[in-house]
């Protein structure tokens, strides 16, 4: 990978906060007037046009802003990400929610995927060895305009009904040695699905295992997205410990 300067960092970061938060391109006058870095809007432009050549931001054909690319979005995973802490408060409703069901391992892993896509507002799904796949929060797609083009639905509304197909995207990227893992665009073997990502964690349980993951763009929050993972798989690793 290619090694960027300190300026290029904190323009990358920029730039990724802003598309995160807005969707939509992001050009060189905004990042100049909402991040208050330490360079003119000529630099900022110059440096942006490197990160392009680097493989860091894309264009769209309808505009003349730029967009991160997954390389982008890998880089600010791996090193500049800094994650939310999840309110007490919320990780307590979540296992209420989920301790009625602790002897019931499908309705549990049922009630797990409703919770984490109200925390996420992301799609949820968990998967088992078995062959099953549980889903919830399939609207949520529908909030990002990524979804709006209806391939695009089609291709990721088709995973759900492929558990092979998911479980091949999992294992795939289950390198790193990290508790949370995450596939992004090429990742994924789909190609109308270049612009979204997983965000994912394997888990055991007594004689159960199988992931959890949340999906969704590939600009997903995912300083709030990766902790949620990590809750949910580990809540589902305590209450099943006598499956």
């Amino acid at each position: 990978m290619h090694e960027l300067t300190q300026r290029q960092t904190e323009l990358l970061d920029a730039i990724i906060t802003e598309y995160i938060e807005s969707s939509e391109p992001v050009g060189s006058l905004t990042i100049t007037k909402k991040y208050g870095l330490k360079a003119s809007a000529a630099t900022v432009r110059n440096e942006m046009a490197r990160l392009l050549d680097m493989g860091f931001l894309g264009m769209l054909h309808t505009s003349s802003g730029r967009v991160p690319t997954a390389q982008a979005f890998r880089l600010f995973l791996d090193e500049l990400m800094e994650e939310d802490e999840m309110p007490v408060l919320q990780e307590v409703a979540i296992k209420q929610r989920l301790w009625p069901r602790r002897y019931e391992f499908e309705k549990l892993l049922r009630q797990a995927t409703v919770s984490l896509a109200d925390i996420t507002h992301e799609l949820s799904i968990i998967t088992t060895s078995d062959g099953h796949v549980v889903s919830a929060g399939t609207v949520n797609l529908l909030d990002n305009p990524e979804f709006w083009d209806i391939e695009v639905a089609k291709a990721a509304l088709g995973l759900l009904d492929r558990y092979e197909a998911l479980d091949e995207i999992f294992k795939k990227n289950s390198y790193g040695g990290k508790d949370v893992r995450s596939a992004l665009g090429s990742d994924l073997g789909v190609e109308k699905l270049s612009q979204c990502a997983f965000v994912f964690a394997p888990y055991t349980a007594g004689n159960k295992m199988g992931y959890v993951a949340v999906f969704g763009p590939a600009r997903m929050r995912y300083s709030s997205v990766v902790p949620a993972v990590r809750y949910t798989k580990n809540l589902i690793e305590e209450l099943g410990e006598t499956w």
